[in-house]
């Protein structure tokens, strides 16, 4: 049975869901089977379509709403050459989320709203939060340091402050969030939820394979690294043997390996060299990435694929946030949901009951 505590804030009346919490969308891991739980334990799922051509996010999104009427919402990539085509899709069935990990364009974001979809773009500064609440964002999810996957340097009680206090629209918290007292921390710093991806990965709805979702169980909270050698950016990570590997060798040592997975990429892809070509113009213009990163840039999918969906970790690389040395189960969705609003309305209700003392 479900919570009977609710926690209202405008997260839930923009997206229309019971608890102020999401799931993010995270490659490989954010399928049909997860956002349907998260949706069904009255969270807001998002699919990750980074990973999906086209027709499989159509069949995703198909199969996520043969399962439930609750909201969802899909995760676009903004500087993909078919965003368009994506939003189009989004619209046609009529998805009530789209949240970008890059600011997407204006007329994007006119789009979605012109047809009912909230537009909760990804952010790692003030200013970027500025210019799409400028382009008529509905909301803004910030990601600290603590985070897995790519990540800033800044954590995110510094960050979410900055962020809140620079925009007049809803701010999402995300990076470093577990449990309860990480949600009630968040509403005190003004934020409207949190987002969370290591957290819900780590559940029994996630369709990571068990021994994988066992082997990060049994990292501590220095079990992560930060590297650049995967992509070119900062990635959070597993600290793995194959990540070891991969922070020790050098760029000739690299070379091969990357060309390879561009090609498995492609193949799984079913993009065009010229699609691809097109995409990275405009990856490396919207990030400012060289081309050698950009080169870098095409292990990612593949490498995160062997590990989270092959679930070999001598191939692999397996995206993590600091929690994850916090984590020592594997919830349902519907469990982890319900005890963090449990334990967020205890630790709200403690706070309000303190004494202030004047004088």
């Amino acid at each position: 049975m479900s919570t009977q505590n609710r926690i209202k804030t405008p997260l839930t009346e923009l997206a229309g869901v019971e608890h102020p919490i999401v799931q993010t969308g995270m490659g490989w891991v954010a399928g049909p089977r997860l956002v349907t739980a998260t949706a069904e334990a009255g969270a807001l799922g998002i699919l990750a379509s980074a990973t999906m051509t086209l027709d499989q996010l159509e069949h995703a999104i198909v199969e996520v709403k043969s399962h439930t009427d609750k909201p969802f919402g899909v995760n676009l990539r903004a500087d993909g050459a078919d965003a368009p085509d994506r939003v189009n899709l989004m619209i046609k069935y009529g998805v009530k989320v789209a949240s970008f990990a890059l600011a997407p364009k204006r007329e994007l974001i006119e789009k979605l709203k012109e047809n009912g979809s909230v537009v909760i773009p990804s952010v790692g500064a003030a200013r970027h939060a500025e210019k799409v609440a400028a382009w008529g964002a509905d909301a803004v999810m910030v990601q600290g340091g603590e985070g897995g996957g790519h990540t800033g340097a800044i954590p995110t009680t510094l960050l979410l402050p900055s962020v809140v206090d620079a925009v007049d629209i809803p701010v999402i918290a995300a990076g470093g969030f577990f449990d309860g007292r990480g949600l009630a921390a968040a509403l005190a710093y003004g934020a409207v939820g949190i987002g969370m991806g290591t957290r819900f990965l780590l559940t029994s709805d996630s369709s990571v394979p068990e021994d994988i979702k066992q082997r990060y169980l049994g990292f501590g909270l220095d079990g992560t690294v930060v590297t650049t050698k995967a992509d070119g950016m900062p990635h959070r990570l597993l600290r793995t043997e194959f990540v070891k590997g991969l922070e020790d060798g050098g760029r000739l040592r690299q070379l091969l390996p990357t060309l390879r997975r561009s090609v498995q990429f492609k193949e799984m892809s079913g993009q065009s060299w010229l699609g691809l070509a097109k995409d990275g113009l405009s990856m490396k213009r919207g990030t400012g990435r060289s081309w050698n990163q950009m080169m870098l840039a095409a292990n990612t999918p593949m490498l995160l694929k062997a590990g989270l969906v092959d679930g070999d970790t001598s191939a692999g690389m397996l995206a993590a946030g600091q929690v994850v040395g916090m984590v020592n189960d594997l919830p349902s969705c519907q469990e982890l949901v319900d005890r963090i609003i449990d334990e967020a309305v205890l630790r709200l209700r403690a706070a309000s009951g303190a004494v202030l003392v004047q004088g």
